[in-house]
């Protein structure tokens, strides 16, 4: 465990990076089989579509794993330490900052991989439900993160925790998409 902790230590960024975008990618997985429901189209037997995970690991290692790594670093040098009025300092920087933004980048470059003709329809129809889920959610474990967490490894703990938001904001878009989809066998003649 000391030879992982000191290579995690050495190479900090690719660390982080690759620990918090295959999280977020296993965050699709687990929706896709607990919460899924109905296999999506080009879904394999065991109904998981691998090109759904592959767009949610594009998104997580192109923007949040990348944001996130520069974000917590920044944020520590602007308050640094772990003191109550530094933790909560950061906790309402963050939620006002960092949350509407990530949330953002997460509907919208979905829709982006998937060449929708409107990209900002899962998040007019997401936004709001996930913001003020998230701020719930993310104030309670961004307190734990910079109170306890080592600057080191805050981002892949903050993977660990958007695991299971990223399930919520999986099945949150999944549940919303089916409930726009017209059913094609109900629509045949």
């Amino acid at each position: 465990m000391n030879r992982a902790w000191a290579l995690f230590k050495a190479h900090p960024y690719i660390s982080n990076v690759l620990g918090y975008t295959a999280l977020f990618a296993s965050a699709d997985l687990i929706q896709q089989n607990v919460l899924g429901g109905n296999p999506a189209k080009g879904s394999t037997s065991l109904g998981i579509d691998w090109c759904q995970t592959a767009r949610v690991a594009t998104v997580g290692f192109c923007f949040h794993a990348n944001f996130n790594y520069h974000w917590l670093r920044g944020l520590e040098r602007m308050l640094p330490g772990s003191g109550v009025k530094t933790v909560t300092g950061k906790v309402v920087v963050d939620q006002l900052i960092a949350a509407p933004l990530t949330i953002s980048a997460f509907y919208i470059g979905l829709s982006l991989l998937e060449n929708k003709e409107d990209l900002l329809e899962d998040w007019r129809q997401n936004f709001w439900t996930s913001y003020k889920t998230g701020v719930v959610f993310w104030s309670t474990m961004q307190t734990v993160n910079f109170a306890l967490v080592p600057p080191v490894a805050r981002t892949v703990f903050l993977g660990g925790i958007a695991l299971t938001f990223t399930v919520f904001l999986c099945h949150l878009r999944h549940r919303q998409g089916h409930s726009l989809e017209i059913n094609p066998r109900s629509s045949a003649p």
